[in-house]
């Protein structure tokens, strides 16, 4: 059931692809989405999108059902948004240590690939909480099946 389901995407909202169209289906199925990530990261107006906007971790996570975190896309930036990857993983970066005050099922989900230690430490990642092996298996099976349904030609 995703109709009032708390998500909160964080990281590279601005450079991702798996952000928008998560936010839109998830919307469209009556989730309560939020994004999270520094604001050099987040798109200009993404609250016409009709999230919570936040720039800050702890914020997002409180109260998260689920947690959809995103890489940063370095190759896609034209230059530095944010100081260190250092930096980032201290501000952003989701830990065990963040997660110790969130519901106890949170469900954590990332599309990969994985920057290991800066936006998911592995423990996280590979934790009793991730579904991202789950997410990545499923991701691939429903991709199959919509290039099957959509290059399928009809009989004369």
């Amino acid at each position: 059931k995703i109709d009032g389901l708390k998500v909160s995407i964080i990281g590279d909202i601005a450079h991702s692809r798996v952000a928008r169209s998560n936010i839109w289906g998830l919307k469209k199925l009556g989730a309560d989405v939020s994004v999270c990530g520094p604001k050099t990261l987040m798109p200009a107006e993404i609250e016409r999108m009709g999230v919570r906007v936040t720039h800050d971790l702890d914020e997002a996570i409180k109260d998260a059902d689920v947690l959809n975190i995103l890489r940063i896309q370095l190759e896609r930036q034209k230059r530095g948004l944010f100081p260190s990857i250092r930096e980032y993983a201290r501000q952003f970066g989701v830990n065990a240590e963040r997660l110790k005050g969130t519901k106890k099922d949170i469900l954590i989900m990332h599309p990969g690939p994985i920057n290991r230690g800066i936006e998911i430490t592995p423990d996280v990642a590979d934790g009793p909480y991730s579904v991202i092996l789950d997410q990545v298996t499923n991701g691939v099976a429903v991709r199959m099946a919509v290039l099957y349904l959509t290059t399928q030609v009809e009989p004369r």
